[in-house]
């Protein structure tokens, strides 16, 4: 264990620029943190990647994700509780769609940077 680099600062000048840092609120840390949970789901990010490329109905999904109504219907269930997904009625039919650009830019850069080669 004599061999493990320390971590400790001692006693040596800090080169934060000056620059004062800031720990977000911790109610939109909770929040924040069960946005990530809810997008930490294969399925889940599965159903979202096709969202991010259009607003679908349930049955578009259920068939485009070879899967079960009742499954889909709970991943949607807890990803509009999160507000990650919003969803509109028209006519018997329910269309799905992601919620904001935000939640856009996140599924959209996981997957890009999920898609990269592994470090070293």
């Amino acid at each position: 264990m004599d061999n493990e680099p320390t971590h400790e600062c001692l006693g040596e000048e800090h080169t934060g620029n000056g620059v004062p840092v800031q720990l977000p609120d911790p109610l939109v840390c909770s929040r924040t943190a069960a946005i990530f949970r809810a997008l930490g789901d294969v399925s889940r990010l599965s159903l979202l990647s096709l969202l991010a490329q259009r607003e679908m109905c349930v049955s578009e999904l259920t068939e485009s994700l070879s899967d079960n109504l009742p499954a889909i219907s709970q991943r949607l269930k807890l990803l509009r509780s999160e507000r990650i997904v919003r969803s509109r009625r028209q006519g018997k039919h329910v269309y799905y769609s992601l919620a904001d650009n935000h939640i856009a830019q996140l599924i959209s850069n996981g997957l890009e940077h999920g898609s990269e080669e592994p470090y070293g």
